[in-house]
């Protein structure tokens, strides 16, 4: 029969069982931290009997691959950059491209008019010599025309339609019916997309 223990002040009763309880949890804890204890100790004692041969190699490795690792970031920064340098100097002439622009679009309308006037034929042959010459040049650092034909497909993404007027025909309706601009490209970069006249 369990013996009751009252504590009048607080009304708290604990029986024999609760108090055995109590206590075997309190050995248990103890017997916990001696084992902690005592696997430390162990861990301590394997470091020290490293000789210093293995803890110089131990070491090693750990500088190796710290080592290792400074050296792929080191190797990663230096790819960014020069892609980036790359694509700073493809475009670092954007400004200027689109300046030259309007240039080459005075120089295709001059030519356009003289070749109707067939009294300036040496002169047509000086101003095409030197457009050629200016296309020629821009060509080189990466100019080229978007090429866009009449009749295509109209796509938002690759034209600017100016102005819809009807379509002469019904296969025409959606389509590029004429260029009033040319549209031109610097590397993979669109500098001025074509201006067109779509069907409706």
């Amino acid at each position: 029969m369990p013996i009751y223990f009252n504590i009048a002040k607080t009304g708290f009763t604990m029986s024999k069982k609760d108090k055995k309880n109590i206590e075997n949890e309190q050995v248990d804890t103890q017997q916990t931290e001696t084992v902690d204890v005592e696997e430390q100790t162990v861990e301590e004692q394997v470091v020290d009997e490293q000789t210093p041969e293995e803890q110089l190699e131990t070491e090693l490795k750990q500088e190796k691959d710290k080592f290792l690792r400074l050296f792929a970031e080191f190797e990663n920064y230096k790819r960014r950059t020069a892609k980036e340098r790359i694509e700073l100097f493809s475009t670092a002439s954007e400004g200027v491209m689109k300046t030259l622009l309007p240039v080459l679009d005075d120089f295709e309308r001059a030519l356009s008019h003289i070749e109707d006037d067939k009294e300036a034929e040496e002169l047509r042959k000086g101003v095409l010599l030197i457009y050629q010459k200016l296309v020629n040049t821009l060509e080189q650092k990466g100019l080229k025309a978007v090429e866009v034909e009449k009749g295509e497909a109209f796509n938002a993404d690759n034209h600017e339609a100016i102005t819809q007027i009807p379509a002469p025909t019904e296969d025409l309706k959606g389509k590029i019916i004429d260029v009033v601009e040319k549209g031109y490209m610097l590397g993979e970069k669109v500098i001025r997309f074509p201006k067109v006249v779509i069907g409706q």
